[in-house]
């Protein structure tokens, strides 16, 4: 599980990454706008494929919860007037801001953008010194509040499962012991502590606060709840032949949105033990078998490409099914999102 944000690549020497949209052309060519559809691009960030869909003659309805995103993007908004909605909004809820006739398309880019990262008062990153915030809306529980307040032993879960950091106990029974005596406050102060904890070794790729960064990023935005909730709202609010396309950058992510696609497009084969008759409808067909990567030029122009994957189908005529997070085969979701408080 890599940081999504391109965060490590830089540490070798890159220095940090313009935001480019990752997969534009296997976004558009699976997402297959047309002039007047109605698309839906629930991860606004920098408008990368907003802009794109909009060049097709479409309409977009574009979220995103980080509000500077919002500000940032109503230039564009003015550009293209009658033919793009910007909304400040979770992309969890976007069966909220769909047309009563249903989205033709639905487009996901998982994850913190790489403009966040650069933003040093967002505390995303360890490479620049500000608040240990990491919150995407600015509301809510920060990360500073996580480190200081949790318990060892859900620190442990948070870096343990949604970092995959294999030295997790280690790190935090050492933030326990250093929060007695003072709080952690900034990015730097965290990152100092993880590498006296942890130093880099030779042959380490990324830098030892990479994962306990990138785990608290994940818990203190509900990314994988956000993105699990997504699915079944893009689900219900999809039309008969529209698209949904999700390009995610880590192993969790892919995991969940793998799952989600497996269960929801398997049920037409029926099994062995029911009838065909008997089997319920599919609410999507795979577009792709396999998953799409990038190809070698773009992942040398775009560190951040090297890790995304992307996902798409399309939306069959069934009623929407209920939303089953058991199809996640993800235990410890639904008990970690509650940690830290």
């Amino acid at each position: 599980m890599t940081a999504n944000s391109g965060e490590d690549d830089n540490l070798s020497g890159g220095g940090p990454v313009r935001h480019i949209p990752v997969l534009l052309s296997e976004v558009l060519e699976a997402l297959a706008p047309k002039p007047d559809q109605i698309i839906l691009d629930g991860t606004f960030g920098a408008g990368g494929y907003t802009s794109a869909i909009l060049e097709t003659g479409a309409q977009v309805i574009a979220l995103d919860r980080d509000p500077n995103a919002i500000a940032g993007g109503q230039a564009l908004v003015a550009a293209h007037a009658g033919r793009l909605t910007l909304i400040h909004s979770q992309f969890s809820r976007l069966d909220a801001h769909a047309p009563a006739g249903g989205l033709d398309g639905v487009v996901l880019d998982i994850g913190v953008s790489s403009m966040q990262i650069d933003e040093a008062e967002r505390g995303f990153s360890f490479q620049k010194n500000g608040p240990l915030d990491m919150r995407m809306s600015g509301a809510g529980v920060s990360a500073a509040d996580v480190v200081n307040r949790a318990k060892v032993g859900d620190l442990i879960r948070i870096f343990g499962f949604l970092g995959e950091e294999s030295q997790a106990g280690r790190i935090a029974r050492a933030i326990e012991k250093r929060r007695l005596e003072e709080p952690f406050r900034t990015t730097r102060d965290l990152a100092g502590l993880i590498e006296i904890v942890t130093p880099r070794k030779a042959k380490d790729r990324i830098h030892p606060a990479t994962r306990v960064f990138q785990a608290l990023r994940v818990f203190v935005n509900d990314e994988l709840g956000e993105l699990a909730s997504a699915l079944f709202a893009a689900e219900r609010a999809l039309k008969p032949g529209g698209r949904l396309v999700v390009v995610t950058f880590h192993s969790l992510e892919d995991r969940i949105v793998k799952a989600y696609l497996s269960a929801r497009s398997g049920k037409a084969s029926g099994s062995r033990h029911l009838p065909m008759a008997m089997a319920a409808p599919a609410e999507f067909d795979l577009l792709n078998r396999k998953v799409v990567t990038a190809g070698e030029e773009e992942a040398e122009m775009n560190p951040r490409a090297r890790s995304a994957k992307l996902r798409a189908a399309i939306r069959t005529s069934a009623p929407a099914a209920k939303a089953d997070d058991s199809i996640f085969d993800l235990p410890a979701l639904a008990d970690i999102a509650r940690l830290g408080g």
